[in-house]
């Protein structure tokens, strides 16, 4: 599957769980969290759509753009999952447990998702 329909896979499969989990942090974490812990909620879910849609599009540039440096686009949606898991995962774990030392990880999604928007603009010019 390296011609972009794992990217693809993996971006509708990331939007799909951001769906679920935007519609439990609305229905069943709503009352039992505070305000500050829900607005965390909601920004990991915020930026796992948004990457989401980003795996999506590179996916859809790496079918497209299948022949010309397929690595390239590979490592864009790599970075954006990675992103998703370290940044969303992060938050999504600091609400559920409070375990305050999840908040150190973090940055180090925000890190993924610039390296993926950078390797994504990188490879857009190789084209």
């Amino acid at each position: 599957m390296n011609d972009g329909r794992l990217l693809l896979l993996l971006g509708a499969l990331g939007g799909f769980l951001g769906v679920v989990l935007g519609a439990f942090g609305a229905h069943g974490l709503e009352g039992a969290l505070s305000e500050k812990m829900l607005a965390t909620w909601n920004k990991a879910v915020h930026y796992q759509q948004l990457h989401a849609l980003a795996l999506l599009a590179t996916g859809l540039l790496a079918r497209q753009q299948s022949a010309v440096g397929e690595k390239g686009w590979q490592r864009a949606g790599c970075a954006f999952l990675l992103g998703i898991l370290l940044f969303s995962g992060s938050l999504y774990l600091l609400v559920l447990t409070e375990a305050r030392w999840l908040g150190m990880v973090t940055p180090f999604g925000g890190l993924a998702f610039l390296a993926g928007w950078g390797l994504l603009a990188w490879q857009s010019l190789r084209c």
